[in-house]
């Protein structure tokens, strides 16, 4: 292979890189989200300077993606905290877990996703809207939430979709110190929502030492949504360099 040939190049290995070239298209994505109140000191514990923390609550959400162009099909499940920056109030992207390799190695290394391998499942169990997420053989959190009791105004669906998203980007040397260690923003902008909906939630979370989301307790479900959408995700701006001086 030439020299300008692997310059083009954006992932390994060469003769079968991880994931394709995006955009990255979504089609009848599909999210369970529980907002909850937490403890306040245990979120000051994981996000990090200059967000800032307005109100103790987490979003805990699974995602199906039934068709994602490049990508295939996958579940993903993870935690996001209301945040703000610079007067911008959006969400913290704290972690996720997700049970395809193309979709970790293209949304940590194209982007800033803290993306861990996981097995979440989203089914309907008789009148219910199920979500769980193990890792490994462990369960690590239970959702549940009433399937399609009330219609949501779509305008509020495409604003709670849609909200900014605040990353770290870590990228280290090969001595394991940083290279690159940068707060990012993203946002969603093109949505079309096929149908949204609220219900009656509850959520179990349990302890484990490498898929921590207990560590941020449910102390009270604040709300719950039930959206199908069609999006497209953008590309990330860096916001603020942690090593350069301030």
């Amino acid at each position: 292979m030439k020299l300008h040939e692997v310059r083009k190049q954006i992932s390994t290995p060469l003769g079968a890189p991880a994931f394709p070239v995006g955009p990255y298209y979504f089609h009848n994505r599909e999210y369970l989200n529980i907002l909850y109140r937490t403890d306040m000191e245990a979120l000051r514990r994981v996000v990090p300077e200059p967000l800032e923390i307005d109100e103790p609550l987490v979003k805990f959400e699974i995602m199906n993606m039934g068709d994602v162009t490049g990508l295939g099909t996958y579940i993903e499940a993870g935690q996001l905290i209301p945040v703000s920056f610079n007067g911008e109030k959006g969400e913290y992207q704290h972690a996720m877990y997700l049970n395809s390799h193309p979709a970790i190695a293209a949304g940590r290394e194209l982007s800033a996703y803290p993306k861990k391998l996981g097995s979440p499942q989203l089914y309907i169990d008789s009148d219910t809207l199920v979500g769980t997420l193990d890792y490994g053989s462990l369960r690590v959190a239970v959702a549940t939430m009433g399937y399609k009791h009330q219609a949501l105004d779509p305008e509020q669906a495409r604003q709670e979709i849609c909200q900014p998203t605040f990353m770290l980007k870590i990228v280290p040397k090969y001595d394991g110190t940083q290279k690159v260690c940068r707060l990012v923003r993203t946002q969603i902008k093109n949505v079309t929502i096929h149908g949204a909906w609220t219900a009656p939630a509850r959520l179990q979370l349990f302890a484990h030492a490498l898929a921590p989301l207990s560590d941020l307790p449910v102390l009270e479900v604040v709300s719950a949504s039930h959206i199908v959408t069609d999006l497209e995700l953008s590309m990330p701006d860096v916001v603020y360099d942690y090593l350069a001086e301030h």
